[in-house]
């Protein structure tokens, strides 16, 4: 990754869902701001009003333990939670959400977390409309999974009336040649 950008998708990879949001590590944060993760903690600390919990929460022990033990995580995420692993136990990692990682960039004050800043923002954004034409794909196919249900129930009755036309006429007795008694 060159020092003062990074590929959309590089930033992506980092991104993970948590409590129903998206939101990256605190290391990761870090090293995409070219700071220490103490440094990023401290300006969390000293910005309460700034960073609220809406925009940067702490993991809990259960869902730290859920992420590390997720066996399909990309390299990526091998790489930050191996950063993880070697934490003191009793401080959990933090996570930012796109206005958190915002907020921490203006927080540090760096040139490069501005930059990067930009980036995250980027990421965030792209993940946003996939997931909204994802949300839209999904409707359109709802609507042709309805649509076929009705043809099928209409083919399903048109093909039962055609049954009894289908069938071989039924057989008619044969007149006996004779005398009839």
């Amino acid at each position: 990754m060159p020092k003062s950008t990074a590929p959309i998708s590089d930033v992506l990879s980092l991104v993970l869902t948590i409590r129903g949001q998206r939101v990256i590590l605190d290391s990761e944060l870090a090293k995409l701001y070219g700071v220490t993760t103490s440094a990023v903690n401290q300006a969390v600390k000293r910005n309460p009003d700034r960073l609220r919990s809406v925009f940067c929460f702490q993991l809990m022990r259960e869902e730290l333990r859920q992420m590390l033990s997720q066996s399909m995580m990309t390299s990526t995420q091998n790489a930050a939670n191996k950063s993880i692993k070697y934490r003191r136990s009793d401080r959990m990692p933090l996570v930012f959400s796109e206005y958190g990682a915002l907020m921490a960039a203006t927080v540090l004050n760096s040139t490069r977390a501005v930059q990067m800043s930009i980036f995250i923002i980027r990421a965030f954004v792209s993940m946003r409309q996939e997931l909204m034409t994802s949300a839209v794909i999904l409707k359109k196919l709802a609507e042709i999974d309805t649509t076929l249900i009705e043809h099928d129930d209409a083919l399903r009755a048109i093909w039962h009336q055609l049954q009894p036309l289908l069938q071989p006429p039924p057989e008619r007795p044969k007149r006996r040649i004779g005398f009839l008694s």
